[in-house]
Formats: structure tokens, C-alpha cells, sequence
């Protein structure tokens, strides 16, 4: 961009006038600085005025300070500081790839070639102001990079944080919640989460070690272990930011965090517990910002046109099925949103309220005030909606409740903990629900889980081992026929990931679900009213054409989505 130009922009905006520009030109004639950033640092022109007429003249997005992530993208080989500040460029995020780098001068085309070259990555380039990509190099590579070490280092062996754990002077622990050092290392933990795309932060303490893991695509991984001392001063920092009691350590304690990370909004649910070396706290990372659709949750084709043929009926009960953190939410959310909730009044009650839906009426149960799943259903009802979603039937009242109101006109969402769909109206009926009321109100159970999906980037072909054909041979020949691959096992190719930078070295990344959805035939009504079992519903769904859990998988396999031994791990057994 040429200083001429580049005035030309500033004045016709009328941001600078002519007696501005000048003193600018004489400013960047001393000290070879860019026109705007000498307009800038004599207070002429704001920064935030400079990127959004260059952004709008060149279409070039731009970033503003608060936009760069507190931690850099992860790169097998990075650029010098040297080579960055010379030409004041900065990585700013990576996907798959990309690299994304904020550049003063985004139209001088070296230094996006020398960075493709260097990185062996594909370049993007966005807008950012001279200083900020200064800062940003500095605070990611220079001297003043904060890391752990540097954090843990520089607040040295004082103040004997390792026998404050069971203290209950709250002054102190405040006193050491705020020292600068624990601020900045409890939001590099959150930071570090956010950028490898953890769902949970465990800080788990010990006799000697308090050790930091991250759940990434539903495995946990150590990323760090800190000295003991630092125990008291982060729990009591998590539990100021999540407004708790910060002298209670002898009871569980849960609460919300609202915050901004990496540059994202986060909602951060938190969790504490007494353990035998300490509280134990937990971070569950919600993205209050996340879109919910059946299109990105991992259903066939088939499953999902049955499945939204469900949720348009206008009364009945539909059930989502599966063990803690196999996206049973998700699903529902997702259910929700595909419903018009214009023309349709829906009510939520969650435990807790996880992510916002727009259009929808949202319930939290606050069992200490009497407002359970089920008093809350009972009130729902009065409310006239359309569609009810229940988090969870826990209990026969609940469960009576539910099924009583699918029954006089409403159409109700829910999960339940079992294995399997068939295994939802078995425990129905442990439950004490009349078998009846069960066949007259259930449409269908889906069942879950979710599996990793393997990291395109190394992504590799190859020949299963005989091993893995004994073990899977009778179900993936089931696969291949409703997968409409009529090459046969003997030619089969599956596929895997190597690892690499873009997985952190595990082959996956990412998540999608296997389903097995049961819809409620007519047939199958008639085996419910008998009582029969589980494995006789099951056969009787199979009969009728439902893919189970393992097959769906099988199905995804094939497709090259995701690995045997995900489908094997997830799904129990034959591993």
C-alpha cells in the first residue's frame, strides 16, 4: 500500500486532514515506518479506523487487538522472530492445512510465499495493525513468552503454598488467588483447552504433584503436572472466578464461569470435589456460540429421514439413549432446533441449562427449592407448549409424568442411561411404567455413542490384519452389504491415521456418532404389551430393519470416518 494511496483513503474518508497527513508523511520520511503506523503512534488516527479502511479497500478481513489468541497455532516448523518481525507477520490460528497470519502489509507478496515455503502450509491473510503483531510475536516467542515453567519459575518457593490446602483463613486464600502469577497461569489453562479443543480441564491433586489433563475428543491426556504448592491458590482462583465459597473444601461445590478465550466467548461449568490430597476441580468447556443441526452429528441417510420423521409427529415420546458423554444433548439440541418453534411453543428443563436455543423456553432444576425434573414437568404443562424436552427421566415420577403428557398432546424429548434402544423400554418397565402406556406413547429410541474420526491430514490406507477380520468378520459382512461395497473382504481397504501435528500425534480429530434408532412399529408395540425382553425387541428391530450401534459403525469404517478399534472401543465389546 502506497503512503500516496493509502492518504488518498485517510482523507477521503475524512478520519485526517490534510494538516494530518502531512505531519504523518514527515514522520515516516525520518523513520522508515509505514504511513499509518507513524499517523498512529502521533495520535492522528486511531488503529481501529486505519484496519477498517484499508480492510474495506484491499477486502481483506482485519484483526483487532482483542482478536489475536493468547496462545500461537502449533506448526512442525516455525518462522524465525527474526523473519516475523522484519516483515511484522504472525501466525494467528491454524486449520488443518491453513495458517492463518496477520500481516501490516497483506498485499507485499514475499513474505506469504517465504511463510508457505518454510511451513509447508497454505497461507491466509488477514489484516492487523503493525503494533499489535509486534506484541503478539513478542508475547508468543520473545523473552517475555509466558509459559508454565516461566510462570512457576518466577513465583519461586514462597509463601509455603503447600501447607495452605486445608487453611481456612479465606483472606489468605484470596491473597493468593490474586497474585498475578496464578491469574495467568489458571487462564493458560483454559487458553491451552480452548486451542486443543478439550471439552474438560481435570486438576487433579496428589501427595506430591498436582497434575492438569485435558479431555480431547473424549480421551483424557496429562499436559502438565505442577508443584504441589501451587494447589490452594489455583482451586481458590477457579472457585473466585466461578463464584464460590472459596473456604469450603470439605463439601462439593459446582458453579458457572462466563469468559473469553483464545478469542471465544466460553461458558465454563465447574465442578469441585474433596479428595483424600485436596479438592479436585473440574472445568466442563461449553462454546455458547455452537450451531446445532442433524446434518453434523454423523447420521446416514436413512437413520436421519426416520429420525425427523419422528420429530415431526405432534404427541409422543422420544427417547435418546446412551452413557454419560456420548452427545445425548447434542441430539436433543439439535432435535429442537430443526423444530419451528415459531408456530410451536417448546419448554426445556435441564440440569444443567447447557447452551442457549433462541426461540425456546429454557428451565434449570434446582432441586434444593423443591424444582425437580418432576415438579417442573407438572408445571410445564400448564405452560400450552408443543414440544417438551426433558434432560433426563431419572425416576418413576418423572417418567409417569412424561409418558402421561406424550399421551393428551405433546411431544416429548428425553434420554435415558442404557446400552442400547431396546434396552430403553426394559427400563421403563423397571421403572414401574405400565407396559401399555409405553407402547401407546413411545415413537422411538435412538442410542449413541460417539467415535473419533480420523485426522485428514495423515490420513492412510491399509489392509486390515487377519486378526481384525476374525473379530469383526460376521458383523462387517452385514456392513458391506447395506454399505453397497461389492468388492468383498478379500479386497478390503480400511484406513488410519498416522499422527501428526494437526492431532497431536493421536491419528483422530474431531468426533462424529454412531446411531441405532428403534422406531416404534406396530409389531413392536405388540412384543412390549407382552412384556417380552430386550433381546427379543431387538431381534424383532433387526427384523425390521434396524442398524445397530456396531453396524452403523462398521458402516462408518468403510467409509474410511473412523477406525475398527474406535468402533470396537466405544461399542464394548469384542476387543
Amino acid at each position: 500500500m502506497t503512503p500516496g494511496l493509502l492518504g488518498e483513503l485517510l482523507l477521503n474518508d475524512g478520519v485526517i486532514d490534510a494538516d494530518a497527513l502531512k505531519l504523518g508523511i514527515e514522520k515516516q520520511a525520518k523513520t522508515g515506518e509505514r504511513l499509518g503506523a507513524a499517523l498512529v503512534s502521533l495520535g492522528l488516527l486511531s488503529e481501529k479506523d486505519m484496519l477498517r479502511i484499508l480492510s474495506s479497500q484491499i477486502g481483506i478481513p482485519f484483526l483487532l487487538p482483542h482478536e489475536y489468541p493468547q496462545i500461537p497455532p502449533q506448526m512442525e516448523r516455525r518462522p524465525s522472530v527474526k523473519f516475523l518481525k522484519q516483515y511484522r507477520v504472525v501466525p494467528v490460528e491454524r486449520k488443518g492445512g491453513v495458517l492463518k497470519v496477520a500481516a501490516a502489509d497483506p498485499l507485499d507478496p514475499y513474505p506469504k510465499e517465504a511463510l508457505r515455503t518454510s511451513t509447508g502450509l497454505d497461507i491466509e491473510t488477514v489484516l492487523g495493525g503493525e503494533k499489535d503483531i509486534l506484541d503478539a510475536i513478542e508475547a508468543y516467542y520473545g523473552a517475555g513468552a509466558a509459559t508454565f515453567e516461566k510462570i512457576i519459575e518466577g513465583m519461586g518457593e514462597k509463601d509455603g503454598h503447600a501447607a495452605l490446602w486445608e487453611t481456612e483463613d479465606v483472606e489468605q486464600l484470596k491473597d493468593m488467588a490474586s497474585e498475578a502469577p496464578i491469574i495467568n497461569l489458571v487462564n493458560m489453562l483454559i487458553a491451552g483447552a480452548v486451542e486443543r479443543r478439550a471439552s474438560d480441564i481435570h486438576i487433579e491433586p496428589f501427595e506430591d504433584m498436582l497434575h492438569i489433563r485435558y479431555r480431547v475428543d473424549g480421551i483424557l491426556y496429562q499436559v502438565e503436572s505442577l508443584p504441589k504448592r501451587l494447589q490452594a491458590a489455583i482451586a481458590s482462583r477457579i472457585k473466585i472466578m466461578a463464584k464460590l465459597n472459596i473456604a469450603e473444601r470439605r463439601l462439593p461445590q459446582d458453579g458457572r464461569i462466563k469468559t473469553k478465550a483464545a478469542g471465544k466467548e466460553m461458558d465454563i461449568r465447574v465442578s469441585t470435589i474433596p479428595t483424600l490430597f485436596g479438592e479436585s476441580v473440574v472445568m466442563r468447556l461449553l462454546d455458547p456460540n455452537s450451531v446445532f443441526s442433524l446434518d453434523s452429528l454423523g447420521f446416514s441417510d436413512a437413520n436421519r429421514n426416520a429420525f425427523v420423521d419422528l420429530i415431526a409427529q405432534p404427541h409422543g415420546m422420544i427417547l435418546v439413549t446412551g452413557p454419560t458423554g456420548s452427545g445425548k444433548s447434542t441430539t436433543l439440541y439439535a432435535a429442537i432446533s430443526k423444530i419451528d418453534t415459531v408456530e410451536k411453543k417448546a419448554i426445556t428443563i435441564e440440569d444443567p441449562v447447557e447452551y442457549k436455543l433462541d426461540g425456546v423456553n429454557q428451565i434449570q432444576v434446582k432441586p434444593k427449592i423443591g424444582l425437580t425434573f418432576a415438579n417442573g414437568l407438572r408445571s410445564i404443562v400448564r405452560q400450552d407448549p408443543d414440544v417438551i424436552m426433558v434432560g433426563e427421566i431419572r425416576d418413576t415420577e418423572t417418567a409417569d409424568i412424561a409418558i402421561h403428557s406424550a399421551l393428551t398432546g405433546h411431544l416429548i424429548l428425553s434420554t435415558l442411561h442404557t446400552n442400547d434402544a431396546p434396552g430403553a423400554v426394559a427400563r421403563l418397565i423397571d421403572m414401574g411404567v405400565e407396559s401399555y402406556l409405553i407402547s401407546s406413547s413411545l415413537l422411538g429410541v435412538l442410542a449413541q455413542r460417539l467415535v473419533r474420526v480420523i485426522c485428514s491430514l495423515c490420513k492412510e490406507p491399509y489392509s486390515p490384519s487377519g486378526d481384525v477380520m476374525r473379530r469383526v468378520s460376521v458383523e462387517l459382512d452385514r456392513a458391506l452389504s447395506f454399505n453397497g461395497n461389492g468388492a468383498g473382504r478379500s479386497a478390503l481397504e480400511l484406513y488410519r491415521g498416522t499422527g501428526c501435528v494437526h492431532c497431536d500425534n493421536t491419528g483422530y480429530r474431531g468426533r462424529t456418532a454412531i446411531f441405532e434408532l428403534m422406531p416404534i412399529t406396530d409389531g413392536l408395540k405388540q412384543l412390549i404389551v407382552e412384556k417380552r425382553g430386550a433381546n427379543v425387541l431387538r431381534l424383532k428391530a433387526m427384523e425390521e430393519g434396524m442398524v445397530t450401534l456396531r453396524e452403523d459403525g462398521w458402516d462408518k469404517v468403510l467409509k474410511g470416518i473412523t477406525t475398527v478399534d474406535e468402533v470396537s472401543r466405544v461399542t464394548m465389546t469384542d476387543k
